[in-house]
């Protein structure tokens, strides 16, 4: 049942998600991003954050620590899916049994992503059916193929006009299993998000095959899953009003 909390605060659920995760994470990091964009569709759940940088990482990136970086980030934003999982179950009823995230150093941005068992209400943008899905996803396997082995399964779907998920099943290779046997999961995970996302960003295919630039790419793994699940925002604007947020320091 959806809690009536939206309906009280007269804010789009989505907004008051965008202004909660803004200000947690603030806290958290000292420095909050400037935009929150929060994306709801089905039972995926996903937030966008754009020129996310605290001045303590600036100064980590800058002496060439990006791993650093990207392990503190992970830690400390795990830490806190409970807390979002709680907040979003609040607002909309629906609560988070999954949770992804990765970021994008260059561009200052960062991905959140959780999947639920029940559907979110009000996904009215929500599309399974968009243009170019069938060569998006070739492509995808194909991409997959050349790094470990193609997935077992693939879906894909767009949850607005600029957010376009993609899930894949069963993905891991042998090898890769026994880097996880010996407890090298962070290794693994650092050195396939490079490998992915180079050929994600490399790939020429995906602009003429969506009609839309692709601005920002991520990709993260839940290993025990065997499940990956890739984020790619396009260049249309959001509509207003409708989950972003900006947002001071």
């Amino acid at each position: 049942m959806n809690s009536p909390f939206g309906a009280r605060s007269g804010q789009h659920p989505n907004q008051q998600i965008a202004n909660y995760i803004g200000k947690l994470l603030r806290d958290t990091f000292g420095k909050g991003p400037e935009t929150v964009q929060v994306a709801t569709g089905f039972t995926f759940f996903t937030v966008y954050l754009r020129n996310f940088m605290s001045p303590m990482e600036k100064v980590l990136m800058e002496n060439d620590q990006e791993e650093t970086v990207y392990e503190l980030r992970l830690n400390l934003v795990r830490s806190l899916f409970p807390e979002i999982r709680t907040y979003v179950e609040m607002v909309t009823g629906v609560k988070l049994r999954e949770f992804y995230c990765d970021w994008g150093f260059q561009n200052q941005s960062g991905m959140l992503v959780g999947i639920s068992e029940d559907p979110f209400p009000n996904s009215e943008s929500f599309r399974e059916i968009y243009e170019g899905k069938e060569q998006v996803e070739r492509e995808i396997v194909r991409i997959s193929q050349e790094i470990q082995k193609p997935p077992e399964e693939i879906y894909s779907c767009m949850l607005n006009p600029r957010t376009l998920l993609i899930v894949r099943n069963g993905l891991l290779v042998r090898i890769e299993k026994e880097f996880l046997r010996l407890g090298q999961a962070p290794l693994l995970r650092r050195v396939k998000a490079r490998l992915e996302k180079t050929y994600l960003h490399n790939s020429e295919y995906f602009q003429e095959y969506l009609s839309q630039r692709v601005m920002d790419s991520f990709v993260d793994w839940d290993f025990e899953r065997d499940k990956s699940v890739i984020v790619m925002m396009l260049n249309q604007k959001p509509s207003p009003g409708k989950g972003e947020r900006l947002l001071g320091d």
